[in-house]
């Protein structure tokens, strides 16, 4: 008995060592993402014979990494307009980085590619400062809710197609939220959200598909006047 005790917080241990020993999303950021190979025929900036090998799946993926880790680094604000069929509003969301992507884009590497099912696959890498890790805390406290969202773009817009499907997935995120929170349909809500966890991209029906976790900043709700 005092053995398999023994042995129990030996296993312990070491599982807790090692624990300690692996990068976390807090301080380094590690995360895979892929292009495709053969680009989608349709786009004008894959057809170029002058271009070097991988060279257009490289360029896709050095401009998904920055835009990406921006939002776990320092996050975007969000105005979102609900649609409204009585008064033919569509809806509507706005974002814009709260700090420029070229913030983030001289510290993120590449390592570790490889080819696989016609995509090349990256791991893209960055450490926050300590300053950046603070900022990270100061978003999870537990005043800021955590919200999740699933968006889909079109694969004939390469990297725009990704990044609308990100912008889908906090759409749907901030959607999902307020329904719950708020009983009467606002004009607009203003607030802002950083991405909390790696993000998951993948295909499904001929279009690519995002999961994103955030963590929501309230900012202000706009109710329309009555008069």
């Amino acid at each position: 008995m005092i053995k398999k005790i023994f042995l129990f917080l030996t296993f312990l241990a070491t599982a807790l060592f090692a624990f300690a020993q692996t990068p976390s999303v807090i301080q380094n950021i590690r995360i895979p993402l892929w292009a495709e190979v053969d680009a989608y025929p349709e786009l004008a900036a894959a057809q170029n014979p002058d271009t070097e090998a991988y060279s257009y799946p490289v360029n896709k993926i050095r401009e998904l990494a920055p835009f990406l880790i921006n939002g776990m680094v320092y996050g975007w604000n969000f105005v979102y307009t609900p649609s409204d069929k009585a008064r033919q509003i569509e809806e509507v969301l706005e974002i814009t980085p709260i700090m420029d992507v070229e913030a983030v884009t001289g510290a993120v590497t590449y390592v570790s590619p490889w080819l696989e099912n016609e995509r090349l696959n990256c791991w893209c890498e960055f450490k926050r400062s300590e300053a950046q890790v603070q900022n990270y805390y100061l978003w999870s406290s537990i005043q800021n809710p955590k919200i999740h969202g699933r968006g889909k773009g079109e694969l004939s817009d390469g990297f725009d197609g990704i990044k609308n499907a990100a912008e889908d997935a906090l759409k749907d995120a901030v959607r999902s939220h307020y329904r719950k929170v708020i009983k009467n349909k606002p004009k607009k809500i203003t607030g802002a959200v950083l991405i909390r966890d790696m993000p998951t991209i993948g295909v499904a029906d001929g279009k690519y598909v995002i999961n994103l976790d955030f963590f929501l900043e309230c900012g202000k709700i706009i109710e329309y006047k009555v008069y």
